[in-house]
């Protein structure tokens, strides 16, 4: 499964803070699927394209084909590497802009375009952050030759690069409105404006959260009402859902065309208040059976029925805390040894942003492993509800999490024999081969 909502809730409370340079980008969703079999004539072509219920083969442990099983082992190693050389080019990149003065020579161009704070932060800040997109460019781009090589993505350069160029301009617009309200209370107070950024922050984040399943991600995918493509799954999964006790309604629950762009298999419970809805993507419709795809979302409602995200928001919160105060206590020390050569006047000069930025980013690579271990703990109960409310409705309910699984698994050549290192350092859910275990022994 990857990203659930509640995952994302906490990198959106991040990014709307501090993550200007898209380095906690949030993707919502769960690498799981399911599709739902035919059942009435009313059952759309999406449906009748789902395998028979019947022909999934048994599963007793993960297993993936030879040639498969070599991809899965070096993806695993790509997935780490690729967290280290991201957080190193990053880090880099941020570096080169102050050593450079580059982020003195934006503030110095903004500053001779209007005397007004908020004019000036509307053109310094898109200079600004554009530069670190364009810097973490050729990494973009590996990204997207790894994902291609790999079969995860189906996207054509052009619409690939489209996509790109949309995310940068989401990223600029919310990134100026965060540093604008940023440096207007770092000039109120020199002493507390990490606190009063902190409690900014938080309904930024909120907002953001909120938005994205209505606003942005509708830039990149379509969406239409799950009742039209599969009526039989709409059906299931509303029953399902009714032994909650949650209140999804048909008209919140929406397929995603994901196919023309990628190739995963995905559903997710996204959203909170008015934005909390089902997304199943046309992948996961395609290629998992109606009961696969009530487990995963039954695992997705586990994370509200458990409070996760609740929990989540809190985590947040009170990271953002400790993370402000850290950087208030050590950006003065930072700036009164560089900022001269870099070129900065003080911390409520617009230049000081790529410091500020370095500091949180390096912060948070390093409580990234235990915010991963806690997650993973929520997915272990989510994963343990989803079984549970599916027991006594869906026949076998352990057999068919562990055929989920194995397509999750397979879908996203997860490794099947990753070391606790990498585990421990990189990933925020339990590996496949464990959560097949506990799938097919928890209901005995």
């Amino acid at each position: 499964m990857r990203r659930r909502a509640y995952r994302s809730i906490v990198p959106a409370v991040l990014a709307a803070a501090i993550d200007l340079a898209g380095f906690v980008r949030a993707r919502q969703g769960l690498h799981d699927a399911s599709a739902s079999t035919p059942a009435t004539a009313a059952a759309s072509a999406d449906e009748a394209a789902r395998p028979a219920e019947g022909s999934v083969r048994p599963i007793t442990r993960y297993t993936l084909p030879p040639d498969r099983y070599q991809k899965a082992r070096s993806m695993g190693l790509l997935r780490f590497w690729g967290t280290v050389v991201g957080f190193v080019w990053g880090v880099g990149s941020l570096w080169l802009i102050l050593r450079s003065k580059w982020s003195a020579r934006c503030r110095d161009w903004a500053e001779r375009v209007s005397r007004r704070r908020v004019v000036q932060a509307f053109v310094f800040t898109p200079l600004l952050v554009l530069t670190i997109q364009i810097l973490g460019f050729p990494l973009a781009v590996l990204r997207n030759l790894i994902m291609v090589r790999y079969g995860f993505s189906v996207q054509g350069w052009g619409s690939w690069f489209w996509d790109w160029v949309k995310g940068d301009l989401v990223m600029v617009l919310l990134a100026t409105i965060v540093v604008w309200v940023l440096y207007a209370v770092i000039r109120r107070s020199r002493r507390r404006w990490w606190l009063y950024f902190w409690l900014a922050s938080l309904p930024i984040g909120l907002a953001v959260s909120f938005l994205q399943p209505l606003v942005i991600e509708p830039l990149f995918f379509k969406f239409e009402p799950l009742a039209q493509k599969a009526p039989a799954l709409t059906a299931s999964l509303q029953r399902m859902i009714q032994r909650t006790g949650q209140d999804i309604p048909p008209e919140r629950m929406f397929w995603m065309g994901a196919a023309d762009k990628l190739t995963f298999l995905n559903a997710s419970v996204t959203g909170f208040g008015e934005s909390k809805r089902i997304v199943i993507w046309d992948t996961t419709i395609e290629r998992m059976t109606a009961p696969q795809i009530v487990f995963v979302v039954g695992h997705e409602m586990g994370h509200y029925v458990h409070r996760h995200i609740a929990k989540a928001l809190a985590l947040g919160a009170v990271l953002l805390f400790a993370l402000f105060y850290l950087g208030y206590r050590i950006i003065y020390w930072l700036l009164g040894r560089k900022g001269a050569a870099w070129g900065i006047r003080g911390l409520d000069d617009w230049a000081s942003l790529p410091a500020l930025l370095l500091l949180m980013v390096v912060f948070l690579f390093c409580v990234t492993p235990g915010m991963n271990a806690l997650i993973r703990h929520y997915e272990r109960q989510a994963d343990r509800y989803g079984l549970e409310v599916t027991h006594g409705v869906t026949p076998d309910a352990g057999q068919v999490c562990a055929q989920a699984f194995q397509a999750i698994g397979d879908s996203d050549l997860a490794d099947p024999e990753p070391s606790s290192i990498m585990v421990f350092l990189n990933d925020d859910h339990p590996p496949i081969a464990e959560r097949i275990q506990f799938c097919l022994t928890h209901l005995r």
